[in-house]
Order: C-alpha cells, then sequence, then structure tokens
C-alpha cells in the first residue's frame, strides 16, 4: 500500500502541470489566463530563420486538463524563444474553441480530432459547416477513460441502469460516450447520464453521486490522479471486438492500452483514443505557423511537458479531413512530407 500512494504521489507531481481535453465550468471569453513558466533543458533553442512576430490567444481547456497544462508550457517555450507571443486560455475545450477560432476571438485552438472533423462537416455538436480555421500538427493522443471506483463494474455493458457523467453539455466527451456506448448496444435510455466536467465528475465519484464518468484526455490525467491518491480506481476495459466494431464505424479512433502503472490499477486497461490537435486561425500568417511549428517539433526534448515527448512528425502530420496551413505544410514538406493545404 506505502509502494503504491509513492508511485500516485509522484505520478501526481509528474502530472500536475499536465493538466480533455476538453472542458471546464470556465466562461471561453473570460481574461486570458496566465501561462506557466517553461523550463528548458541546456542548450540553446532551434529556432527558424523567418522574422515572425504575432501576439496570439491559444484556446486551450480546463486548467486541470491536458489541454491547458501541454499548451500553457509550449505556448511559453516558444514565446521565451521566439517573436511570437502566445497566451493560453482556459476554456470549455474543443468545440468553444472551434468556434472562438472560427468568430476571430482566438488565434490558436487545441481540439479533439473528431470534433475537428464534426465542425468542418458541419454535424453533431455543428448545425452547419465551420471552416475559418486549419491544421497545424496532431500532437498526441486522447484516451476515452472510463473511471470507476465500484469494482463490480468491469465492461462497457456493466453502465446499463448505473449514473454515468458522460460529459459536459456539447462536448466532445459527450459523442465519445455516446460512440462506446452505441458500440456495445447502449444508448443515454440506458443509463442514468450526468453531464459534467471533468473536476465535478470526479469530485461526483468521491461523494457517491455517480457510478462512473467518461473522461477523454491525455493519460496521465491530472484528476483522475488525484482521485487515485486517495482512492483505489478503476479503468473500464473495452475488448477488442467491440473496439473493432467502434472503429469501422468511426475511424477517428485507435485503439489504446493504458499501463497499470499510470494510476496504480490492478491491470492494464484497453481502451481507444483519438488525436488532440492543435489548428490555428485559416488567416493565420504562414510564417507566424511555420514558426511555432518549427520550433515545436525541433525542441520537444527541451519542453517540460510529459505529452512533448510524444510528439512525431508523421503523427503530427496524419490528418487528412481538414487542411493544413501553408506554414505548417512548408516544414512538413522540409521532412519530405506532404500533407494537404486549403
Amino acid at each position: 500500500m506505502k509502494k503504491r500512494l509513492l508511485a500516485l504521489s509522484l505520478a501526481l507531481v509528474m502530472v500536475f502541470v499536465l493538466a480533455a481535453c476538453g472542458e471546464s465550468t470556465t466562461d471561453p471569453s473570460a481574461e486570458p489566463s496566465t501561462a506557466p513558466s517553461a523550463a528548458v533543458s541546456v542548450g540553446p533553442a532551434d529556432v527558424p530563420d523567418v522574422e515572425a512576430s504575432a501576439n496570439l490567444q491559444f484556446g486551450t481547456g480546463s486548467p486541470t486538463g491536458t489541454y491547458y497544462g501541454f499548451g500553457s508550457t509550449f505556448g511559453t517555450y516558444i514565446s521565451n524563444n521566439t517573436g511570437v507571443s502566445i497566451t493560453a486560455v482556459s476554456t470549455a475545450g474543443s468545440q468553444a474553441n472551434i468556434e472562438m477560432v472560427d468568430a476571430g476571438e482566438y488565434d490558436l485552438g487545441f481540439v479533439q480530432s473528431d470534433v475537428m472533423s464534426y465542425a468542418y462537416a458541419g454535424t453533431n455538436l455543428f448545425t452547419e459547416p465551420v471552416t475559418g480555421f486549419t491544421t497545424l500538427a496532431a500532437l498526441y493522443m486522447e484516451q476515452v477513460q472510463i473511471v470507476t471506483l465500484d469494482p463490480e463494474i468491469k465492461t462497457v455493458a456493466d453502465l446499463e441502469g448505473k449514473t454515468v457523467s458522460i460529459g459536459a453539455v456539447g462536448s466532445g466527451v459527450y459523442f465519445n460516450a455516446l460512440d462506446v456506448l452505441g458500440a456495445y448496444g447502449l444508448t443515454e435510455e440506458d443509463i442514468d447520464p450526468v453531464t459534467q466536467n471533468f473536476d465535478d465528475s470526479v469530485e461526483s465519484l468521491q461523494d457517491g453521486r455517480i457510478d462512473a464518468a467518461f473522461i477523454v484526455a491525455g493519460a496521465p490525467t491530472t484528476s483522475i490522479t488525484q482521485l487515485a491518491t486517495t482512492n483505489d480506481v478503476y479503468l473500464v476495459s473495452l475488448d477488442q471486438e467491440h473496439i473493432d466494431a467502434l472503429i469501422e464505424t468511426s475511424p477517428y479512433y485507435s485503439a489504446y492500452t493504458i499501463s497499470k502503472d499510470v494510476y496504480g490499477t490492478e491491470e492494464d486497461c484497453t481502451t481507444v483514443a483519438i488525436s488532440a490537435v492543435l489548428i490555428g486561425s485559416a488567416d493565420l500568417d504562414p510564417d507566424v505557423a511555420y514558426t511555432i511549428v518549427y520550433t515545436l517539433f525541433q525542441n520537444a526534448d527541451k519542453i517540460s511537458h510529459l505529452k512533448a515527448s510524444e510528439l512525431d512528425i508523421e503523427f503530427a502530420s496524419s490528418i487528412t479531413d481538414v487542411p493544413y496551413n501553408e506554414g505548417a505544410a512548408r516544414y512538413f514538406s522540409e521532412q519530405g512530407i506532404e500533407v494537404p493545404t486549403a
């Protein structure tokens, strides 16, 4: 038990700045939050030979979500080493970020790949196509994490009749939850649904007001790590048959395994994941976009956040349904990779 608590305490320290994606009670129009300073390893930054300057607002997510933690960290790194200044803003997440970028309120945003696809096609969360944004890079995978404190909830099918948080109203998490439930032949009517953001979901789990919660964010996720320091946390796995069925109908998902070491659970969790994508406004200066993408990927080893270690050029250039900014495309072309542009 002491070893488990020590491991979880260490994990908590590691992820405190690793703050789903996507949601928060914070008003998206609120004043920008000040981004924390990013520690840098020994050695100068590799910056592009491009004179680009701009002051950018960056829509991220909940203060305890990965979007805000990682976005703040690499935004500060870029601000400290180039002429491009980036201020991270705590927001309600993917949908809000897309809408605010489209409206010209934000210059950059973090989004789930599925929500980005919804926006560009004008489906699900969006009543008409939203095209005022372009892709800069896919950055890392976000896992669909079904969290419970009840050891008797072992499969998605066990959620039937239970009180389950399925994400904030209008969030990407909500549609992820419906997708996963649907793969098992369940609908919203088969559970007692609660619409809560990450922080409220964890509080409700702690207080026994809900049985399980869908949380979609890069693991380890701070809110879950905090919960695991004082509780035996269980992650509900998906079996391969249902994972295959889900990917067949929703190809933006990928199979993923969360190691038992992440939260100190009894066993690994098999689940699905989507991409966390950095977007920019459609009129973002290509030189500015190039500076951001170049500096981020050329200095991944100098950015003090766990998700920086997951940056990969091939993965970054894997988006196909939303065009890339010409500046981002220029960087990938220099790496021998061609991506679609508007």
